[in-house]
């Protein structure tokens, strides 16, 4: 079954999960997570990447709601991380890389849903 054939409750809790992961590990202080050596711009990049792509297989009709709530779950982040006392700091440039994730994440879409509906075209 495809994940956007999920029932709907379970499709928003995977969705949740997935932003609830991804809120742990931005908030942790970073001295106690570990260290991939690819440098915080890329992991911020990877990660919206990643839950942009989630958000897309789990509601592939929410063209504009996943980008939306993707780079506004950004900005949150870095608000939290600039408030709270983790070693973390907010950082305007790990929000230019969140939104790097976002977009590409919209372009990997775009792109897979145009080649399906080619393909879909020539059958």
């Amino acid at each position: 079954m495809l994940p956007h054939r999920f029932p709907r409750p379970a499709r928003l809790g995977l969705y949740a999960l997935a932003a609830a992961i991804l809120l742990a590990l931005c908030v942790l202080p970073s001295r106690d997570l570990p260290d991939p050596g690819t440098g915080d711009r890329f992991e911020h990049f990877a990660a919206w990447l990643v839950l942009t792509l989630t958000g897309y297989a789990l509601a592939p009709n929410r063209r504009l709601a996943i980008p939306a709530f993707a780079l506004a779950y950004g900005v949150f982040i870095e608000v939290l991380q600039g408030v709270l006392p983790s070693g973390r700091h907010a950082d305007p440039l790990d929000l230019l890389a969140d939104a790097q994730g976002v977009a590409t994440g919209v372009v990997l879409f775009l792109l897979v849903r145009w080649l399906g509906s080619r393909r879909r075209a020539r059958a």
